[in-house]
């Protein structure tokens, strides 16, 4: 695969390459409700950057990232936490009727789930400008992904309908699959995880999204395992999972070539892992 570093913004302007940071920072966690008198308010917890007591100088880019069925967004913190570390600001929403401990659960909600995101970036966009904010003036809006696990990685291809703004600049789906709709718009970058032994989301599913694809497109394959035991800090493939998450976050985000470059290299581990790329359709 390759990215240019001056890929286009929404407002047709040039985004340039930036330095990604090379030492992580310490992290720092907040909660803030989108939408709280809504008929559908949405928490979400916030990992950033931090100097100190205070959120990191500069600016960071975004990540949404979206839990799965009966899940949270603190269970996923082993990879969320590190990709703060490593320089991004991961907002992840709880949704409110797939969460853990839900009144009302439905997994039919999943499909009003990827407005739930797009509600989550339009907050963001407007806390960045508010004075006082605490992360205002620190959040790229111009460079975000969409990740998320499961039914949040339906959730993230979602995300990617035709209109999509080019804000939204890559795509990790992992135990996932495609959504009606998805993957169409502006041509992103989209990385695919999955475990080769998925009983819950068959690793057919993910195969068939990364096919559908239009833009250049990645997989990696955690090779006889399940439903997401590799996301789990000291598991086997965890760390060729963040490894090959952050730089690819480093690459489409920071536009980091080297980070690009070494994907295949993060990714492998004889026995454990394989790693394929596409380009563009």
């Amino acid at each position: 695969m390759a990215l240019s570093a001056g890929c286009a913004t929404s407002d047709g302007q040039a985004l340039g390459a930036r330095l990604a940071p090379e030492v992580p920072y310490a992290v720092g966690v907040r909660t803030l409700t989108v939408d709280p008198a809504s008929e559908r308010p949405l928490p979400v917890t916030l990992w950033y950057p931090t100097q100190g007591s205070r959120v990191a100088e500069g600016r960071f880019p975004v990540v949404i990232y979206s839990h799965g069925l009966a899940s949270l967004p603190e269970l996923h913190s082993g990879l969320t936490a590190r990709w703060a570390a490593a320089g991004f600001v991961v907002a992840a929403p709880t949704y409110p009727h797939t969460r853990r401990g839900a009144a009302r659960f439905s997994r039919a909600d999943v499909r009003h789930q990827p407005a739930d995101g797009w509600r989550v970036i339009r907050h963001l966009v407007r806390l960045d400008g508010r004075s006082g904010d605490p992360l205002a003036g620190h959040l790229d809006v111009q460079r975000m992904a969409a990740a998320g696990h499961s039914a949040g990685g339906f959730t993230t291809a979602g995300m990617f309908t035709a209109g999509h703004p080019a804000r939204l600049r890559a795509g990790i789906v992992i135990a996932g699959g495609g959504m009606a709709g998805s993957f169409a718009g502006p041509s992103t970058p989209i990385l695919f995880v999955h475990g080769t032994a998925d009983a819950v989301v068959p690793l057919s599913v993910g195969r068939a999204a990364y096919g559908r694809t239009p833009g250049p497109a990645s997989f990696l394959s955690l090779l006889g395992q399940g439903h997401g035991e590799y996301l789990v800090p000291g598991r086997p493939g965890f760390a060729q999972v963040l490894g090959t998450t952050t730089d690819f976050l480093r690459w489409t985000l920071y536009g980091d070539q080297e980070a690009g470059r070494r994907l295949p290299g993060r990714a492998l581990l004889a026995g454990v892992t394989s790693f394929e790329t596409r380009p563009p359709a």
